[in-house]
């Protein structure tokens, strides 16, 4: 597929790695749909894209009738859909059981867990459904690309995290099977630690710690992982895959 002129939803867009594979596909001449449940955040971020033709909507990924509206209203006003990025996730970590001098102080949360498994488990689920639904009514396929993180092999601190990015991971996989006869390809991304405003946030020395774990000796930069989707739209041979772009971390 052909990025130029292609029209490409995106969730989670207003910043970070959303942001970036935004910019970055708008920059190739793609026509962008932003998604992101923070009205202001999204209204500056769709003013920074080069290029004409981008719209946005404000929706929650893990609400169904919202997302249902919104790639409804996207797919109008894009003339249709070729490709969708579903990246909008949340963390929201903690151990599973806490120990202090033998007693268990404090237990990872079913709001914590359910928070995750909402927005990063099933936003992807209504997002790919939706965008699969779009591209098989049009007869034209498409590709659908899940935003994983190379946490789906579990990492410490993190089960609800890594349990739905192993799930956005398997999904890829499963939806390459059932949409191929349509025209639509999936693939998965997992990054590993990027320079995003999260990770540039953090403590000097915590960014050292991090670094020194990876053998590539850096964090990884968003349009790095930007440019693994536009390798992924671009190949029509590329399909159920999951991409990992960690220089070599491997949880």
């Amino acid at each position: 597929m052909q990025i130029e002129n292609a029209r490409i939803i995106i969730t989670g867009a207003a910043r970070g790695l959303g942001l970036a594979m935004a910019r970055h596909l708008a920059a190739a001449g793609a026509r962008i749909g932003l998604i992101d449940i923070d009205e202001e955040s999204l209204a500056a971020a769709k003013a920074t894209l080069p290029g004409n033709g981008h719209c946005s909507r404000v929706a929650n990924v893990a609400n169904e009738a919202q997302i249902d509206q919104a790639f409804d209203e996207l797919v109008t006003d894009l003339d249709g859909i070729d490709a969708v990025v579903n990246n909008a996730g949340i963390t929201r970590d903690g151990l599973l059981v806490k120990v202090k001098d033998g007693e268990i102080v404090e237990r990872l949360s079913l709001d914590k867990w359910q928070q995750v498994m909402d927005v990063n488990l099933t936003g992807v689920f209504l997002c790919g459904r939706a965008a699969a639904a779009h591209m098989i009514r049009t007869g034209k396929g498409g590709v659908i690309i899940n935003i994983a993180s190379i946490s789906k092999a579990g990492n410490f601190g993190q089960s609800n995290y890594s349990a739905a990015k192993a799930g956005v991971a398997a999904m890829a996989v499963t939806w390459a099977k059932e949409l191929a006869r349509y025209g639509i390809r999936t693939a998965s991304v997992s990054p590993g630690f990027t320079r995003t405003e999260l990770v540039a946030g953090m403590p000097e020395k915590a960014i050292e710690r991090i670094t020194a774990q990876i053998p590539a000796n850096r964090l990884g930069e968003p349009e790095e992982i930007a440019a693994t989707i536009r390798f992924i739209i671009e190949n029509d041979y590329v399909s159920g895959r999951d991409f990992a772009i960690d220089g070599a971390l491997r949880l």
